[in-house]
């Protein structure tokens, strides 16, 4: 089905005219689109304000071509229309990036000028036409740790490992208008987001209307909690939102998420959002919007329902959101925002009806279905050990573990046989002599922006670490413990309180400024740590107060790893291990040898609460950010060029020329969907990160023979997130996980088999042997394919291998999408229906006829060799996905549009 291009229509429509209102406030006139003209009162109270944000920017941004007036029609009728599939398109107002997923959207736009000028075209179509804020924070490592100098030295290597990418973006800030770069070292994007990016309402000197943005990471759900419409999608998406495209999707349906009472005084806004994660995940919310509401509300800050937000993907819902209330300003005064900007943010949401009174039931939405918590019943709680949803409370946490040794290999079980369960080796370190057992605490990481952008969760660690200190404990010195805070705010607050230096004694330095255990980059555990976990074959375990947990994403080391409050983060590492019940058990034993337990050392709320009023102060966050992009000395003194287009260094093995434009300049070929092979056949929850990790690259990869072969040594490696903008490298890594299960090899290995030969090989060299021999590839899969964050490469690197589908039980919301911006087709079996009721097993060739005129979610079938034909369903959702596929990808298709309009 071929999209044909047409100009837009930018003649105001009737409803446009009868929206559009004027506001006097701060002393200045601005225009705005008033949604309640456009809506009765009765429909617009019963609306949900996430949908009213949609309504608002759909009115103010209809032309008739990205957006129509039936658009606009389809959400005022939400209550019905959300129930059948509608499409729509939305205009965010704005973009952000981080350095892992921005390095390769630079790289694709730098690529797109080189396409646009071989075509004789103007390259400088190529540039963001809106805001779009780039921050630096997924390079730096834990290669330091336990010295007060760890961060100075951390930011040195990173500087030394990332060079060229840093150049690269640097020259990107100068060559594309509305880029701004974050440097390296000032924190983690969505708490920098959190407390400085924010607009919550924008004002472009003319008009005023709601903040909104898509993100290149998962987590950019974060920012719900402060009000702001905002989620993750694939850096293929957001670069068409950059060159002016609408994304478009389903009208959602909205999951009302009703809190009452609050929280427990033991428990934490961490344990709140991993029991929310659980109970989601059990309901089922991938692809609604979550919307919370109730009294309840009133007793969660920004920060606690930040916190929550955050970990939206997780529980897999699109959005967690949290409407503009009174508590709302207030954080921006606490943060240092401008006086007249908060004027403006209150008296516009006022005036259209999308300011929130948590506790009036009367403004209480009707949502599609409503699901309730009770803050009281929250217990302190873990999760894993490796995913995200599966919460543990702590007074169970020991008995759990001990059953997860036993357990059959699963997300819950490590399969070990009973008489191992015992297992210690003794190792010395530092010239003392240790034990490490199964469940042996080997990383504890104070870590992410879910937890270190929450002041009381984090000074109540750094009240728990200084109780601690006093009562005699401390932490074994093999423990690689760190501190790596999401912003310089929490390093002043932390001093300023007095609590940094205990939390010092106990190793908890200051690592960095950045995303660095909770993505991976948890750096290398002592020598001797490791050789007595590969000597035991060891369960061993880390703690971290992050948001993701995924089997080999921490370190290759930890086979567990659970997630847990900063406070949590600091008792394990006292304890040592997880295998210990609080209640019964000391941590350890003071200088008087006298046991003590952790209801001994843990801070009362109170306590933290009034130190938190004391020492979170709003002149901490204006000198932080006064300096935040010009305040790097190593940024200020790095070197770029200024050319329009990049001047691309052939033996560079991080920034490459990309290979996804090729299609405009020469003609598209119609893809092969006839005989193709299996390159996997995978189980369940087979995430991002089993398809393209971020972290380090093994000796014995594809990448690592690349990388070798150009001259790199070893320790220069770096990780795959740092080398996005390079192909070769990622392609060779697609599929590198150490815990990918492929049902075709029968174990854990990043291994496949080249199914003509029946010869095992690495996944990247099977794929070159397919396409040696002409033979398109498919993926078979089990339920939530492609999990986890919006990693772009997890659909450009399956491209490269030469693959034209997957078909798979269900996909996560970011991925399938990606997949259909890199013209790959998501195929997924019908409802109660999988590999297993057809009898496959990833050996048969597969065959698939799209009829000329496709259509979203229509059957397709499927063929094979053997004889088995079975109809699946089309995962197009929408024409536009369709248009999209039949250019080659969203980017072909923007870069076609541009060049036309042009």
């Amino acid at each position: 089905m071929e999209n044909q291009l047409k100009e837009p229509n930018f003649i105001l429509t009737d409803l446009q005219t009868k929206s559009i209102c004027h506001m006097k406030t701060s002393g200045k006139s601005y225009k705005y689109i008033d949604i309640t003209k456009a809506i009765n009162k009765e429909d617009l109270d019963s609306l949900p304000f996430s949908i009213r944000i949609l309504l608002e920017s759909l009115i103010r941004n209809c032309d008739n071509f990205h957006i129509t007036t039936e658009d606009i029609e389809n959400t005022i009728q939400w209550k019905k229309t959300s129930m059948t599939d509608v499409e729509i398109k939305f205009k965010p107002a704005r973009v952000v990036l981080q350095d892992f997923t921005g390095v390769p959207a630079i790289v694709d736009f730098a690529g797109m000028r080189d396409a646009v000028a071989k075509l004789g075209g103007n390259p400088s179509i190529i540039n963001p036409v809106c805001p779009v804020d780039l921050v630096i924070d997924h390079s730096v490592q834990v290669d330091f740790a336990r010295s007060k100098d760890a961060a100075t030295k951390n930011l040195q290597r990173e500087f030394e490992r990332n060079n060229e990418r840093f150049a690269f973006l640097k020259w990107g800030a100068h060559a594309f208008d509305n880029l701004c770069i974050v440097p390296p070292g000032s924190g983690i994007v969505h708490q920098v987001n959190l407390e400085y990016l924010a607009r919550v309402v924008f004002d472009d000197g003319d008009w005023l209307y709601p903040d909104s943005l898509v993100g290149t990471d998962s987590h950019t759900t974060m920012i719900n909690g402060l009000g702001i419409l905002g989620w993750g999608v694939g850096g293929i998406e957001a670069e068409a939102v950059m060159l002016g495209q609408a994304i478009s999707m389903i009208l959602p349906k909205v999951v009302g998420y009703k809190l009452t009472g609050e929280i427990n005084p033991l428990a934490t806004s961490t344990d709140v959002v991993l029991t929310v994660t659980k109970h989601l995940r059990q309901i089922g919310v991938v692809g609604k919007f979550v919307e919370f509401f109730g009294p309840g509300v009133t007793k969660l800050s920004i920060a606690d329902r930040a916190t929550i937000s955050n970990m939206c993907p997780e529980y897999g819902a699109t959005v967690g959101f949290f409407p503009v209330d009174k508590i709302s300003l207030d954080y921006l005064r606490q943060t240092a925002r401008d006086k007249e900007k908060i004027e403006n943010v209150e008296n516009y949401l006022q005036a259209v009806k999308m300011f929130r009174d948590y506790s009036d039931a009367n403004q209480d939405p009707k949502f599609t279905e409503v699901f309730e918590l009770d803050l009281g019943t929250i217990v302190p709680s873990l999760s894993g050990p490796k995913r995200p949803h599966d919460r543990v409370a702590v007074s169970d946490m020991k008995h759990d573990f001990e059953a997860c040794l036993t357990n059959k290999v699963s997300f819950k079980g490590f399969g070990l046989p009973k008489e191992k369960c015992k297992t210690s080796v003794q190792f010395v370190y530092d010239g003392e002599l240790y034990n490490l057992k199964h469940g042996s605490v080997v990383i504890a990481a104070i870590t992410s922006c879910t937890n270190t952008s929450n002041p009381t969760v984090m000074l109540g660690a750094g009240l728990l670490a200084r109780n601690a200190v006093y009562a005699g404990l401390n932490v074994n010195p093999y423990i690689k413990t760190s501190l790596s805070p999401g912003s310089g705010v929490v390093t002043y607050y932390l001093r300023e309180s007095g609590v940094l230096a205990f939390l010092q004694k106990l190793g908890f330095d200051i690592v960095g400024y950045g995303c660095m255990t909770c993505i991976g980059n948890s750096g290398p555990l002592p020598e001797k740590v490791d050789e007595a976990i590969v000597q035991g074959d060891l369960v061993t375990c880390g703690v971290l107060s992050g948001n993701r947990n995924f089997e080999g994403r921490i370190h290759q080391s930890t086979r567990a790893n659970y997630l847990a409050s900063p406070m949590l983060v600091v008792a394990y590492a006292l304890a040592g291990t997880v295998l210990i019940d609080f209640e019964k058990e000391p941590l350890g034993f003071g200088q008087n040898g006298k046991p003590v337990y952790l209801r001994d050392v843990w801070p009362s709320r109170l306590d933290i609460q009034e130190m938190e009023k004391q020492c979170v102060l709003p002149r901490m966050f204006k000198e932080v950010y006064s300096k935040i992009e010009n305040g790097n000395s190593n940024w200020n003194a790095l070197y770029c060029p200024t050319s329009m287009l990049y001047d691309w260094n052939p033996s560079s093995t991080y920034i490459k020329s990309p290979p996804f434009f090729k299609s405009l300049i020469q003609k598209q070929e119609k893809q092969s969907l006839d005989g193709m092979h299996a390159l996997l056949f995978l189980g369940d929850s087979v995430t991002t990160d089993h398809i393209s990790p971020a972290g380090s690259i093994s000796r014995s990869s594809p990448a690592a023979r690349y990388l070798g072969q150009n001259g790199i040594k070893p320790r220069d490696f770096n990780s795959y997130g740092s080398r996005r903008g390079n192909d070769a490298v990622m392609c060779r890594g697609t599929f590198a996980n150490i815990r990918l299960k492929n049902k075709l090899i029968g174990r854990e290995a990043p291994k496949t088999l080249f199914i003509p030969s029946m010869t095992e090989m690495d996944v990247f060299d099977a794929a070159m042997a397919y396409q040696d021999s002409n033979i398109p590839l498919i993926i078979v899969a089990g339920k939530d394919y492609g999990s986890g964050s919006s990693r772009d490469w997890a659909a450009k690197g399956p491209w490269m291998l030469g693959v034209k589908a997957v078909l798979a039980e269900s996909f996560e919301r970011i991925h399938r999408s990606n997949l259909v911006g890199m013209g790959i087709i998501p195929l997924q079996f019908n409802k109660g229906q999988s590999a297993e009721t057809f009898g496959l097993n990833g050996f048969e060739k597969y065959s698939i006829t799209l009829p000329d005129r496709i259509e979203p979610h229509m059957p397709v079938c499927v063929q094979t060799q053997c004889g088995k034909e079975f109809y699946v369903e089309l995962r197009f959702d929408t024409d536009v996905e369709i248009a999209y596929y039949t250019h080659g990808g969203i980017l072909n298709f923007t870069v076609a549009s541009l060049l036309k309009s042009s």
